[in-house]
């Protein structure tokens, strides 16, 4: 008995240990974009393992990879690389989720970057330990789906794909570690919504069920939500940007003009610049499978010749 009860009291000592460590140099402001971008990184892609054939790595979508295997049929079907791709895609639909979620409350129901909140200052520097670590996380997701595109070269994707993902993580990245221009950091990954339709779509299309009524609802999906993330909530943002102009002006007092101005636009101009972009190249390509069926490589070419004359 009391040495169950010795037990008990050191695990608790262990667990306040513990808890003093997380609280202290874990989350604490000074270490949270550096734990939050590996701790992003850890989720997605743990470790490098070597086998006795050659070296592989070993991802957190495995879970993904149990769980398919036993509940979609069409999953063992599937070709090694199309498997990777499943399983990635299981992973960036996760991201897609958590960090929409994260934008929104932001973005809309937050009082951290709400106008009512005049005690917080400049909106373009507001920031929270909470909106830094979800930063930092999403960091975490595109290092790691960059080096899983790097790892499968080129059968992931091509040279747009390492460019999209290097200038999202470069761009949120600043976002994080700045601390400015994380409200409009925040408006943009607001897009990722359209991930998980626009993974669904490719779901659909490799089980055999492009013709499937399950298809096209998530075509309807994917053009309403993209027409509320990309169109609507942009043209929210550019009024945003407008209202708050003058804002820019008192920062002249408070820090070094030339650089605060630089920060921001830098910060501001990258974001837009992403948002025109991101997950646009699985929109535009349904997969190279779908345009193999549907198009021939002359078809293309007509195509992109009147495409060329037309602009």
């Amino acid at each position: 008995m009391g040495r169950s009860l010795r037990t008990v009291e050191t695990l608790k000592a262990y667990q306040n240990q513990a808890g003093v460590l997380v609280k202290h140099y874990v989350l604490a402001d000074p270490y949270i974009p550096y734990t939050s971008v590996f701790l992003g990184m850890v989720t997605c892609k743990l470790t490098l393992l070597k086998s006795s054939h050659s070296m592989s790595l070993w991802q957190a979508y495995d879970l993904s990879q149990l769980i398919s295997t036993f509940y979609f049929i069409n999953y063992n079907a599937l070709s090694k690389i199309q498997k990777v791709d499943w399983n990635n895609r299981a992973i960036s639909t996760l991201h897609a989720v958590f960090i929409s979620i994260m934008a929104l409350y932001f973005v809309f129901w937050s009082e951290l970057f709400s106008d009512q909140n005049h005690s917080a200052g400049l909106v373009t520097f507001r920031n929270s330990s909470i909106s830094t670590f979800a930063l930092g996380l999403s960091v975490g997701y595109f290092l790691s789906d960059l080096a899983m595109i790097c790892w499968q070269y080129p059968s992931l994707g091509g040279p747009e794909y390492v460019l999209h993902h290097s200038l999202s993580a470069i761009a949120v990245a600043y976002a994080m570690y700045m601390g400015e221009g994380q409200l409009y950091t925040y408006m943009v990954l607001i897009s990722e919504i359209t991930t998980p339709c626009i993974n669904m779509r490719w779901y659909l299309d490799v089980s055999g069920l492009k013709n499937s009524i399950a298809y096209l609802i998530n075509g309807v999906i994917i053009f309403c939500s993209w027409l509320v993330a990309r169109i609507l909530l942009f043209g929210y943002m550019f009024y945003h940007v407008y209202r708050h102009h003058n804002q820019y002006s008192e920062i002249e007092g408070r820090l070094l003009s030339r650089d605060a101005d630089a920060h921001i636009w830098f910060s501001f101009g990258v974001c837009c610049a992403l948002g025109t972009r991101n997950h646009e190249f699985d929109v535009v390509r349904e997969d190279p499978q779908g345009y193999e069926e549907d198009l021939n490589e002359k078809d293309m070419k007509n195509i992109v010749q009147c495409f060329t004359k037309t602009c």
